[in-house]
């Protein structure tokens, strides 16, 4: 009995004695304004002296270093606080997708002005002047490519290029390796519209038709791909934190400094509830966008193999050669099915040389191409390395907003369970930490969501995201997308409505989830006889006492 008594008088007098101190301290809140003073605030809007029964809007109202005026003050801070560490990573990510873009992008384009270069000096050295008076025909065809891998259909049909490139290529062919004939532009156009039949090519134009529209769909998808993926991330970080949300930031990171505890971090699982109610919106997002990055790595996928851009262009000039020498070698049988449809031509008056027609036509060999010899590189790199490198940056950036709250709650910026800021005390944090989303924000303890209004701006991102995607599927299978080619992102919506200046988005970067479910409390037992022991007698004595000394322990 006396052992009991003594040790509650212990007890009391060490709880009075802590108490004393953190009164002594919030009486001059000097830590209070140092630490305030270390964040950039103005010094004169932190008391000398804590105020006692402070009227505050946000923080515990009592002994406080706040004011209301310096509640308004720490909201904006608040945001501030949040934001820092995660813009750099939002900036991070943006920059990582447009120097993947801009490197596809340079490398597409040194490809098709790499193989121009290589057709003209080997035709030049092959054909000479035969080929310098044509050369326009080569230029307009790799013009018209470059036009359709910027701008796509809406700028060329590349069927219709094609088709058009093999006609006129086909009309001048035929009239050199058959310059004694004087043919008419009715006769010409009579000459193309057989063209399907007498395929003077052979099986090349319909080959190279299939692999260059392939290649450049998928190419020219990917980077489109690519570009979209920063200006997502860009509209949707500008998106304004509600009101609810600045408040509820406010008191999670700075009603512990208006109660004079300066050090006191806030309890994980309380940060992870007011950040997924701060980001509710932002996490919808997260579906469409991993539907996307799937669609982005299958495209990838093709690009390493069937669709590769690098594989049909580098070779370019010696299909175009082999097209060449299949008119060449079959030119007195195609001139003769031309002749039976189209009518015998008359003799050309000014031809008078005896030489023969071979001489008139091409005569140049090429080499053979070998599908597995690696074609040469263009940007300083190679399209597989390419590929390898951004399929990394791709599988990275999977669930990048749902994780966007455990980024802010990293344990750096938080406390262990039981020693840390609940919302009102230095205390465990009982609630239930409550999923992602808009739609589970209807019991979060922390923020207030009116879950009934979507922001409009990020459903704006999901419904782009989810027409880029129909797109990378189209292209997968080697067809271009049936949409318009349009700017991707969405018009300049208002946001969640937040009027405060102050108001700015945060993005996050993902780090692995790590949420602490809070253990139960110790419950207290009666006595299981169901009567009260001696010690049970010091223990009310104790709490007699505590709650005697309770008005001067605030």
């Amino acid at each position: 009995m006396k052992t009991l008594l003594v040790l509650c008088v212990v007890s009391t007098l060490a709880v009075l004695t802590e108490s004393v101190t953190a009164e002594q301290k919030l009486r001059n809140c000097n830590e209070v304004r140092a630490a305030f003073t270390s964040k950039g605030l103005n010094v004169n809007d932190v008391p000398n002296k804590g105020v006692h029964g402070a009227s505050l809007k946000v923080c515990p109202q009592g002994f406080s270093c706040c004011t209301v005026e310096l509640e308004e003050k720490l909201s904006q801070q608040s945001q501030t606080e949040i934001k820092a560490p995660v813009s750099k990573l939002s900036t991070s990510l943006q920059s990582t997708f447009k120097q993947r873009h801009d490197h596809f992008d340079k490398f597409f384009r040194e490809l098709l002005k790499n193989a121009e270069d290589s057709l003209h000096n080997m035709f030049v050295r092959t054909y000479g002047m035969m080929y310098v008076q044509n050369s326009e025909l080569f230029r307009k065809f790799f013009e018209s490519l470059t036009r359709y891998y910027v701008s796509g259909s809406a700028a060329v049909n590349l069927d219709s290029m094609l088709q058009d490139f093999w006609d006129e290529l086909l009309e001048r062919m035929f009239r050199l390796v058959n310059v004694q004939y004087e043919f008419s532009d009715a006769y010409m156009e009579c000459v193309s519209r057989h063209t399907e039949q007498l395929q003077p090519f052979g099986d090349v134009p319909r080959k190279l038709r299939i692999q260059l529209t392939r290649a450049f769909v998928a190419a020219r998808t990917f980077v489109k791909g690519l570009a979209l993926m920063p200006e997502v991330v860009n509209r949707v970080s500008m998106v304004s934190a509600s009101p609810s949300c600045v408040r509820a930031s406010m008191k999670m990171l700075y009603c512990p400094y208006c109660s004079g505890q300066v050090a006191l971090k806030p309890c994980q699982n309380y940060c992870l509830n007011v950040m997924r109610g701060c980001l509710a919106n932002q996490a919808d997002l997260d579906a469409e966008w991993n539907n996307f990055l799937d669609a982005m790595l299958g495209l990838a996928e093709r690009l390493e193999g069937p669709f590769n851009f690098e594989s049909v262009m580098d070779p370019i000039d010696v299909k175009i050669s082999e097209a060449i020498m299949n008119m060449q070698e079959n030119s007195m049988q195609v001139s003769q099915k031309v002749f039976q449809g189209c009518g015998m031509p008359k003799p050309n008056p000014a031809f008078r040389s005896k030489r023969s027609v071979k001489d008139t036509g091409f005569t140049g060999r090429f080499r053979p191409y070998s599908p597995e010899a690696r074609p040469t590189t263009a940007a300083g790199t190679s399209l597989d390395r390419l590929t390898n490198e951004v399929k990394k940056k791709l599988k990275h950036a999977k669930k990048f907003w749902s994780t966007l709250p455990e980024t802010v709650c990293a344990d750096e910026r938080t406390a262990p369970v039981d020693d840390c800021w609940n919302g009102t005390a230095k205390s465990r944090y009982e609630s239930v930490v409550i999923g992602n989303g808009l739609a589970n924000q209807v019991s979060n303890p922390d923020v207030e969501v009116d879950i009934t209004k979507p922001d409009v701006v990020i459903r704006r991102q999901i419904s782009v995201l989810k027409d880029m995607t129909n797109w990378l599927k189209s292209a997968h299978s080697g067809n271009d997308w049936s949409g318009t080619d349009e700017e991707s992102s969405g018009g300049e919506e208002s946001g969640s409505g937040c009027d405060s200046p102050s108001c700015d988005g945060d993005i996050y970067f993902p780090t692995t989830p790590s949420v602490r479910t809070p253990k139960a409390g110790p419950v207290s037992n009666p006595d299981s006889a169901g009567v009260w022991s001696e010690g049970s007698t010091v223990l009310v004595l104790c709490g007699l006492v505590l709650a005697l000394l309770a008005p001067h322990l605030r």
